[in-house]
């Protein structure tokens, strides 16, 4: 354990942010995974309506560095393509 106070200060501000992170990231991957059901349930407007939240919530994290915009490049466009093939 941290003796000096700004240290302490330290650690609880990154235990506060790896909570927030965590939560962020979960809601993120409930959202896919409801966009994924919708897919498998051939629902193209449910569909549409999970990838844009999922992709509103990407862009989020990207901004707040919770995730790697290359990862949201990639995870945006398998959802994308997901829902392009469902409406062909």
């Amino acid at each position: 354990m941290a003796n000096i106070k700004s240290s302490k200060k330290r650690i609880d501000v990154a235990k506060r942010n790896t909570e927030r992170n965590k939560a962020r990231k979960s809601e993120i991957k409930t959202i896919i995974k409801r966009f994924e059901e919708a897919i498998e349930e051939k629902d193209a407007d449910k569909a549409a309506a999970y990838f844009k939240k999922a992709d509103k919530r990407l862009k989020q994290a990207e901004a707040k560095n919770v995730m790697h915009k290359n990862k949201v490049a990639r995870t945006t466009s398998k959802l994308a393509k997901a829902l392009n093939e469902l409406n062909a």
